[in-house]
């Protein structure tokens, strides 16, 4: 039909010569997709034959090589078959060659015996009886060396031991030996060598079982050479423990803290296995005793060099527990080899001591670093405003640790998680110097974020840059309060243990012999806590110092300056209605007020160091009094006149200052001897420039009288209100039953001192009595 309808369209639209008709496009792409087809078809068709033919050769080449692997296989087996029937075929021809000799020997003998005298019948006897003798050894020499070719050392040396014993027992000692038998001794001693190489060889495979191990050292021992077997014992477990070293040491990078504890496991169990089985094959001997020790020293060098070989990074807390690790259980092994004889304890320290060494001053080091980082960053933490005053009774009467102390008993309990007590004996003394080595350091920390510590001629500059700054009292007060509870109470109780490990081996009649500089029985308890002392000393100074100097040069009125006690208007105090302190001092004891509240309130509970910080603070203005030339100098001064009444006022402000410190209720005994040296100093200048002192100078009761009405004044209390101590007198003997000193706790309450006045009071205004007024 199509075709049809097509000859219709063409007879009705005649195409043009150059349009090629449909059908014949149509006719033109058949044929040669047909064609296409067939081609492809029949590559495909070759294709897979030549796959086939492949897959053929491959799988006739695969069964020719396992026939020929095969046929290696068995050749190699009869090349080893061969190998042993040559060397057996040898050692035959060695004998057939040593018999003929022999048979040659005895022919050259028997014909030279023909020439002598006809024997009698006993005599040829005796003859036939030593030829049939002579040829039993000969059987026997044969018996032997067929044993020796085979390998078969247990029958040979069976074989050696039974004809030793015969010879032995046949051997007259009186006579002398002929050369027969003298020849066949030399035959026997030269198998036994033979006997002797292989057991040595076959003790020395490193497969060998240790059963097989004590049969062939068993079997040297029955040759007579016992010390050669000692050698090859301490030879093969050599090599043995060699081996299972090199086996482990590739793990040490995956247990960096265990793979001490594992490679001592190893070396010492080597040494014990060692010790028992020459007790059991040798006995008791010093000889083999001193092979064993020379043996495991070597052995124990070669440990002590793999563990720091293969160490962590030394400053790493993981090369610090693998160490200590180290020590306790090298120790631990030590100790269980000393019941065989065996000391290796000292050895191992002198081995061990200086990578231990190492590993302690490197993690020291990096901690101290991490402590200055938290005190330059530290976030000191107070109670807010709707809190009050003071903390809630609920909170415990500890002071809250600021951030860097946290940090430091957080380094310090680290440290001690990895410490075991093998390492306390031996190295105790010299953790407990770093930890105040790094207390130290936490208080140079601490200095420089309290102000002024720039100007510090005692202290070296960080180089970077600090982002906190104690600025406000409460802080400062705060970060002390941290130090002095961490080296009072948080530290001695993290290392507590280092001391009653001391205490129970004094107690057990441990002494320190051997052990080292740095063992625990070098440091004491009193002696540790006081150079922890030390470093709070150095801090509470710097604090008092720095608080001190910011208040005495302020400016205006209330600047201390020796030139106020020269420009009094009037000659006599003593006529004055209402004497009073100097202004600067006067600001001194409100300073201290406020400075007493803000401790009670961050310090709660912690009344022996508010004791210790407001008794300073008052001993170091007196101080300064005393050691500044500059105040001196202005009463030297000869251009200057000197009036009574300087004296007279520096006096009573002296007298006031003790006052402070009987009211504060906090030893006041230094101040009462500094003050006394800078009344007679000032006597002494003002003697100097013609002011008679018994003539200006009232009794010491005026003077304490003014002071305490002084002090009553700025209380706002009565003069018997005031009055909680007995009067005391600068000039008289100071007496032995004196208060306790700063480092004793306090048992007076609080409440009883102006350490107690709360913030309501101090908020209303403090007028100060001019005394040139």
């Amino acid at each position: 039909m199509e075709s049809s309808s097509e000859e219709e369209l063409e007879e009705d639209f005649p195409g043009h010569e150059w349009i090629t008709p449909q059908s014949s496009i149509r006719a033109a792409y058949q044929s040669q997709t047909e064609k296409g087809i067939r081609k492809i078809c029949s590559e495909l068709l070759e294709l897979k034959d030549a796959i086939e033919n492949l897959c053929g050769n491959m799988q006739s080449k695969y069964h020719a090589f396992l026939r020929i692997s095969e046929e290696v296989v068995e050749a190699e087996q009869e090349l080893i078959e061969l190998q042993k029937h040559v060397s057996a075929q040898g050692i035959l021809v060695q004998d057939l060659m040593s018999g003929v000799c022999r048979e040659l020997e005895m022919w050259q003998k028997h014909c030279k015996d023909e020439h002598v005298e006809e024997k009698d019948l006993q005599t040829e006897l005796d003859e036939i009886l030593s030829y049939d003798t002579q040829d039993s050894k000969v059987s026997f020499l044969d018996k032997l060396d067929t044993l020796l070719a085979e390998h078969k050392i247990e029958e040979a040396l069976l074989a050696l031991e039974t004809e030793e014993k015969k010879c032995i027992a046949t051997d007259d000692p009186g006579k002398e030996l002929d050369a027969e038998i003298s020849t066949y001794k030399t035959a026997l001693s030269k198998r036994k060598s033979i006997l002797e190489d292989q057991l040595v060889r076959y003790s020395e495979q490193p497969s060998l079982s240790i059963t097989e191990l004590r049969k062939s050292l068993s079997g040297l021992i029955k040759i007579g050479k016992g010390s050669l077997a000692h050698q090859v014992l301490l030879k093969a477990y050599g090599s043995r423990l060699q081996k299972n070293v090199e086996a482990f040491l590739p793990t040490c990078s995956i247990y960096t803290e265990t793979y001490s504890a594992t490679l001592s496991k190893i070396v010492f169990s080597a040494i014990s296995k060692v010790s028992k089985e020459s007790s059991s094959l040798f006995g008791d001997s010093p000889m083999n005793l001193n092979r064993i020790i020379q043996w495991a020293e070597y052995e124990i060098e070669t440990f002590a060099r793999l563990v720091k070989e293969n160490s962590p990074l030394p400053e790493s807390v993981s090369a610090l527990r693998s160490a200590c690790i180290c020590i306790q259980t090298s120790l631990t092994h030590c100790s269980y080899l000393e019941s065989y004889g065996l000391k290796f304890s000292n050895l191992l320290m002198v081995l061990l001591h200086p990578y231990v060494e190492e590993v302690l001053e490197l993690n020291f080091r990096r901690l101290r670093r991490k402590i200055v980082d938290s005190a330059k960053n530290d976030d000191i933490l107070l109670p807010s405003p709707q809190e009050g005053s003071r903390l809630s009774s609920s909170v415990a009467p500890n002071i809250m640790l600021t951030s860097s102390g946290k940090k430091f008993m957080s380094i310090v309990n680290d440290v001690l998680d990895q410490i075991t007590p093998m390492t306390i004996v031996h190295f105790g003394g010299t953790i407990l110097n770093k930890f105040v080595q790094l207390f130290d350091k936490y208080v140079e920390a601490l200095i420089e974020v309290l102000p002024g510590a720039s100007e510090d001629d005692h202290l070296v500059e960080s180089k970077e840059p600090i982002e906190f700054k104690a600025e406000s009292d409460a802080q400062q007060i705060q970060l002390i309060g941290t130090a002095y509870t961490v080296a009072d109470e948080l530290l001695p109780a993290a290392v507590s243990k280092f001391f009653d490990i001391q205490t129970e081996k004094k107690r057990i009649g441990g002494t320190g012999e051997g052990l080292g500089s740095g063992s625990i029985y070098s440091i004491e308890y009193k002696e540790w806590k006081r150079s922890l002392q030390h470093s709070l000393d150095k801090l509470r100074d710097h604090f008092c110092l720095q608080y001190v100097l910011s208040f005495i040069y302020l400016e205006g009125k209330s600047r201390l300056d020796a030139r106020m006690y020269l420009e009094l208007k009037t000659d006599d105090l003593l006529w004055e209605s209402d004497p009073s302190p100097s202004l600067p001092f006067q600001a001194l004891f409100v300073k201290l007020r406020q400075l007493a509240s803000v401790a009670g309130d961050v310090l709660l509970g912690k009344e022996k160091i508010q004791k210790v910080l407001l008794s300073r603070l008052t001993e170091t203005v007196v101080m300064w009094l005393s050691n500044e030339q500059e105040f001196w100098d202005v009463f030297e001064d000869q251009s200057i006149q000197l009036r009574p009444s300087g004296l007279q006022q520096l006096i009573l402000d002296m007298h006031f200052v003790v006052e402070i410190a009987v009211c504060g209720r906090y030893p006041h005994r230094p101040v009462q001897q500094l003050v006394s040296v800078i009344i007679t100093r000032a006597i002494a200048a003002f003697s100097a420039r013609n002011v008679d002192p018994q003539s200006s100078l009232p009794e010491d009761e005026w003077f304490l009288d003014m002071a305490k009405v002084a002090i009553n004044k700025q209380l706002g209390t009565s003069g018997s209100e005031s009055e909680l101590e007995e009067p005391v007198v600068v000039h008289d003997e100071i007496s032995d039953s004196e208060e306790s000193s700063i480092s004793s706790p306090s048992t007076i309450g609080s409440e009883d001192s102006f350490a107690s006045a709360n913030n309501d009071d101090l908020e209303t205004p403090v007028y100060f009595t001019d005394p040139e007024a």
